[in-house]
């Protein structure tokens, strides 16, 4: 029996919208960069291991995977995804690295044309151009409508396009590999980066902030968002998994109002109303233009 077509879509908008709270989690705990990809790997990793460990149909076979290359790729790409950005959060302004990580969706629609051939549609590209104008929007600006550059912005900009980048390729390879057990290789990333957090941190220094705030975001948030957005690969081309990831770079700003206070400017709101209006459009157009090819399928 044949999905819905949108269901790849709302697979990974429910991933995406997920994943919002995040940033808010990370600013609660008051932890530095190392120290959050220590706790956020470890207990990711934990999660996802312990998932597959229960879920798994063949355990022994989808260990033979890891030695492969796609899977290898994959833990690689998770651990730079995890270390990059916790350091990018917690070294520059927010709004700088999620403006780099919404680069995603063109990183997805270049990368599947090179690895799978897969020709991204007309609605696709005028949803990212869209979508990419609003947010340059709401991070643009201060409080009096200012505009200002300095290093710390730029810094956090490169650590988001680097996320965007290893985010993608991670979604494009999962779509070219579909029996890749989930669970394992992102838990196996998640793991190497905690490892790497807690040895260059310390053991004496992993509890100073507040370990609860970074617990929520890598037990919960941080598992069942990256599970949802990359089973979502699966069903849906990665340049529409990295398109609805775009929710959170909107989003994500009014959470750490609501949780630390920082009040979003009005560049946010207008850009935010560009995002999610572009994102309704490009739900109705494109369940509207497959749903009847795959009627009676």
């Amino acid at each position: 029996m044949s999905r819905h077509p949108l269901y790849g879509i709302f697979l990974a908008m429910a991933g995406a919208l997920f994943l919002t709270p995040d940033a808010m989690f990370m600013r609660l705990s008051e932890m530095d960069g190392f120290q959050m990809v220590g706790w956020r790997g470890m207990l990711m990793g934990s999660v996802m291991l312990f998932g597959w460990a229960v879920l798994s149909r063949d355990r022994r076979g989808d260990l033979a995977q890891l030695g492969t290359g796609a899977a290898g790729a994959i833990i690689v790409c998770q651990l730079f995804n995890s270390i990059l950005f916790s350091l990018g959060i917690a070294s520059a302004p927010a709004a700088a690295v999620l403006i780099g990580v919404a680069a995603v969706p063109v990183f997805s629609a270049l990368l599947s044309r090179v690895i799978l051939a897969e020709p991204t549609q007309v609605a696709t590209w005028a949803a990212m151009a869209a979508t990419i104008g609003g947010i340059a929007i709401a991070v643009s600006g201060g409080e009096d409508g200012e505009v200002t550059l300095n290093l710390r912005a730029l810094l956090g900009a490169a650590f988001g396009l680097a996320v965007a980048l290893v985010l993608a390729l991670n979604f494009t390879i999962l779509r070219a590999r579909p029996g890749l057990p989930i669970m394992l290789v992102i838990g196996v990333g998640a793991w190497l980066a905690g490892l790497t957090g807690l040895t260059i941190t310390g053991a004496d220094a992993m509890t100073e902030g507040r370990p609860w705030a970074i617990i929520v975001a890598g037990a919960v948030i941080m598992p069942v968002s990256f599970f949802t957005l990359s089973f979502a690969s699966r069903h849906t081309q990665a340049a529409n998994v990295s398109l609805m990831m775009l929710l959170e770079v909107v989003l994500a700003p009014i959470w750490v109002w609501v949780g630390v206070g920082e009040r979003p400017t009005v560049n946010m709101a207008i850009g935010g109303a560009v995002v999610v209006g572009s994102l309704a459009i490009y739900l109705a157009v494109t369940g509207r233009g497959l749903r009847p090819k795959q009627a009676h399928g």
